[in-house]
């Protein structure tokens, strides 16, 4: 049995007529990184699950995030005047950012190569995948910073949602298409937050100071990277992708509602999120922004998961998550000015809560399909085509 019965019968057997189909187009991804993944994927000994590859990549830039919290927890190291996070760190991080990546590469092909492909498997590396963008997004913050030099926490708190919806946009899409057409952005960005870590380790904080080119600093070619990989190519191309299987009359939803319905749960907690921090007594973004990030990020995370099973399983996504009901209510509780003593606290016992519901839905689901295809999910004893 699983810890809980979050995969409903009808999902299950949607799973077992999984078929995986994705698009990758990418330049950059075709031309560069897919040759070096085939190159490392024939060193792993064969005994190495791909499941254990996807999550060891993950817990290096959980990693990131925990050694970067030590060294600049409240994003000012960065600043000047501020004692810096040293040299070894941000060796570290790069080192950490660029396995990780490798890593989310070579997992697949792994499972293709030990013939121990899964529906799981996807579900594993997507799911991770949902989570890992909060963990990149702020430790990638340390290197510019809330300084004078940096970008404020609030404009960070933007950014990290642009982020956030470019990646579910890629799942929407197959939710309506049942084709993943990979994000370009994703392949530029962690090549460039790789370099930009080593960089920072070889010439110092202190280069992000200086205007590059008239006033424009380091930290707004940062913002115009982003805002470019959702607004200039992401966005396009899942609206066109989708219009395309519209006109073919392949779209897996004909009505315009059950096509954005993955969209009302993150919308919500973008809104519930938002308000908190609007109507915050104690301007709990200015004092915990790390720890508030880690909140948005894991309930994300655990949306976006609720969605890759549906739209794996060819089952109707569900338009609210339950988790956001009790964040409702928390909301309401600093609207309504109770925990204006204690928000901190309240925010950091709601963060611990959010992280181990999601934590909890992950190892059920793992469990449960692990179950429900007989396999050992991070070991090849059994290993089960799809």
């Amino acid at each position: 049995m699983a810890l809980y019965e979050y995969v409903t019968q009808d999902q299950l057997s949607g799973f077992d007529k999984y078929k995986y189909s994705a698009v990758d187009t990418n330049p950059l991804s075709v031309y560069v990184m897919h040759p070096f993944w085939n190159s490392m994927v024939k060193i792993l000994p064969t005994w190495l699950a791909p499941n254990l590859i996807t999550f060891t990549g993950f817990m290096f830039l959980v990693l990131n995030f925990v050694i970067l919290s030590v060294y600049d927890y409240d994003f000012y190291a960065s600043a000047d005047g501020h004692v810096h996070v040293p040299s070894w760190v941000w060796i570290a991080a790069g080192l950490f950012n660029f396995l990780a990546y490798t890593l989310d590469g070579v997992d697949g092909k792994q499972a293709r190569r030990t013939n121990s492909s899964t529906p799981l498997g996807e579900l594993f590396d997507h799911g991770l995948d949902s989570w890992a963008c909060v963990f990149f997004v702020c430790s990638m913050y340390s290197v510019f910073g809330r300084g004078a030099s940096g970008v404020s926490v609030l404009t960070l708190y933007y950014l990290l949602w642009v982020v956030l919806f470019s990646f579910i946009l890629s799942h929407w899409e197959k939710y309506n298409t049942g084709i993943l057409f990979l994000p370009w952005g994703y392949d530029l960005s962690q090549v460039t937050i790789s370099i930009v870590y080593i960089i920072t380790a070889v010439v110092g904080v202190e280069t992000w100071y200086q205007p590059v080119i008239w006033n424009l600093h380091y930290r707004d070619f940062f913002i115009i990277m982003i805002l470019g990989c959702l607004f200039a190519v992401t966005l396009p191309m899942s609206l066109y992708n989708v219009s395309k299987a519209y006109r073919n009359n392949t779209l897996k939803h004909s009505s315009m509602y059950e096509a954005l319905l993955p969209f009302f749960s993150p919308t919500l907690l973008f809104i519930l999120s938002t308000l908190w921090l609007s109507l915050s007594p104690t301007d709990i973004l200015e004092q915990q922004p790390r720890i508030f990030y880690l909140m948005v990020g894991t309930a994300f995370a655990n949306v976006t998961c609720k969605l890759i099973v549906c739209q794996m399983s060819n089952t109707r996504c569900q338009p609210l998550t339950w988790l956001l009901l009790p964040m409702a209510v928390v909301v309401l509780l600093v609207f309504f000015g109770v925990v204006q003593q204690s928000e901190i606290v309240v925010l950091y016992v709601w963060t611990a809560v959010v992280v181990f519901a999601h934590i909890h839905y992950g190892v059920s689901v793992v469990k449960q399909l692990s179950d429900h295809f007989n396999i050992f999910a991070f070991s090849l004893k059994k290993p089960s085509s799809d």
